[in-house]
């Protein structure tokens, strides 16, 4: 008797473990996204293949996806993409800097933001997983991640994959204009730099050619996305080019540069006081060499209300 008990308390248990198994694994194999996920479902059973079993679009209902299937889920919704020209900026510190050459050579800093979404297209999304997400990419803190695992994972694609496309399509617009032509004050500091009067005039063209450098970066990005990918994997992309800066060592030679134009304007605008006053003072003399008595009638203007007594000259004398 006591035999039969251990065989049926082991089988008890092993009873047990496997239905708990199987409780698990039946949860297992439903899934549901969110409002902002779209996943893509492959196979995982130990008897099945490893090929895509089917798309759930954004928002759904409990759905069946098979036993020991996996959820790949990408975002959904209009993500952005952020690159600044200051180190502690953007949406990751220290990663989210691009510097790229005018054509006269100066390291220009870009801020900026691309904004886009992935294409939910049944079959693009299969074809996106298999080509991006049975791959790992390297992200800033040295971990590996697949572009499904969460903020990190798809933060590591976009740095790998679709960061040097906007690198590239900076530096190739970037490269078309002078440092002057999209920053006014970097005319201060090169051959034959100008005061900023004869430079400030220069903004509205500096709009016009950051807005140019935008347009042909909106126009660009999308084909050379397209043909980088393999496919029009994003989608409702859009740049917003920010503004343009100079570099620390540059901006600094400007910002002496416009300090001693300053001065150099102080000291004119002194000057011409000065002429201004000798020109009033010889007029003044001048009139009053034609009316003495004028210059006397000022001259009593001219003492302060607290005088009471003024004795210009022997025997001419005014008491208060």
């Amino acid at each position: 008797m006591r035999r039969k008990r251990v065989v049926y308390g082991v089988a008890a248990a092993i009873g047990g473990i496997i239905l708990l198994n199987v409780g698990l694994s039946f949860s297992d194999a439903f899934d549901r996204t969110d409002g902002g996920q779209v996943a893509v479902v492959r196979n995982g059973g130990p008897f099945d293949d490893r090929n895509i079993r089917q798309v759930i679009q954004p928002a759904s209902g409990l759905t069946w996806i098979g036993w020991y299937s996996e959820s790949h889920k990408y975002p959904s919704q209009q993500r952005f993409y952020t690159i600044t020209a200051d180190p502690k900026g953007g949406d990751r510190p220290g990663v989210d800097v691009v510097h790229t050459p005018s054509a006269d050579g100066v390291n220009m800093g870009i801020e900026g933001t691309l904004y886009f979404s992935l294409n939910t297209d049944d079959k693009t999304l299969r074809d996106f997983d298999t080509k991006f997400g049975t791959r790992t990419f390297t992200a800033a803190n040295g971990n590996a991640y697949h572009a499904y695992d969460g903020d990190a994972g798809w933060s590591a694609f976009l740095d790998q994959i679709i960061r040097p496309v906007i690198d590239n399509d900076l530096r190739e617009q970037i490269g078309n204009f002078r440092c002057a032509e999209l920053v006014s004050s970097c005319a201060l500091v090169q051959n034959g730099g100008s005061s900023p009067a004869s430079t400030g005039g220069t903004g509205t063209n500096n709009n016009s050619n950051i807005a140019a450098v935008q347009n042909a970066i909106n126009t660009s990005l999308a084909q050379d996305l397209q043909s980088t990918l393999g496919d029009k994997f994003l989608v409702d992309l859009r740049f917003n080019l920010v503004r343009v800066t100079l570099p620390d060592n540059v901006q600094s030679a400007v910002d002496q540069a416009q300090a001693a134009f300053a001065a150099v304007s102080e000291a004119q605008a002194k000057v011409a006081q000065a002429k201004a006053e000798a020109q009033a003072n010889l007029i003044r003399q001048q009139g009053y060499a034609a009316c003495p008595a004028c210059a006397t009638i000022d001259e009593m203007k001219a003492i302060p209300p607290t005088v009471t007594t003024f004795a210009p000259g022997s025997g001419f004398a005014v008491t208060k």
